[in-house]
């Protein structure tokens, strides 16, 4: 699904794009890679381009951010804190409360399977944590 950015007339998909290309490097590739797993594991995702230049992926809710740097691109999952991860991919902000990121460095893999069902496991918990309709008396 496609969402126009807060910024611009683009549409986000077409920011995000620009933005992989734009880094023409391993950066771009890795989040290329991990937004193409984002998309095969909740195929109606939305994109949006927030925060001067942040892409978003969402759907009920906040997904995660993606965001480059010089040496790590960064996935950052809104509600991470609230998800199981039992293969460990969580690997940056363990102290927050709410947030949890998995930083890729150059040349680092990331399990497929077991981040779309992260992925997945924070769609379902976008849809469950909506307002639940008020008890009639």
């Amino acid at each position: 699904m496609k969402a126009k950015s807060e910024e611009t007339d683009k549409p986000a998909s077409e920011l995000i794009s620009e933005r992989i290309a734009e880094l023409g490097d391993w950066r771009g590739e890795t989040l290329a890679r991990m937004r193409a797993l984002i998309q095969d594991a909740v195929p109606d995702v939305v994109e949006e381009w927030k925060w001067r230049g942040t892409p978003v992926w969402s759907r009920d809710g906040g997904i995660c951010t993606g965001e480059s740097y010089k040496a790590v691109v960064k996935l950052t999952f809104h509600k991470g804190a609230s998800l199981k991860d039992p293969a460990g991919l969580f690997n940056s902000s363990l102290e927050g409360n709410v947030r949890r990121a998995i930083d890729i460095h150059e040349g680092e893999k990331i399990d497929a399977k077991a981040f779309k069902a992260l992925v997945r496991e924070a769609v379902a918990l976008n849809a469950s944590s909506g307002k639940k309709p008020a008890k009639r008396k």
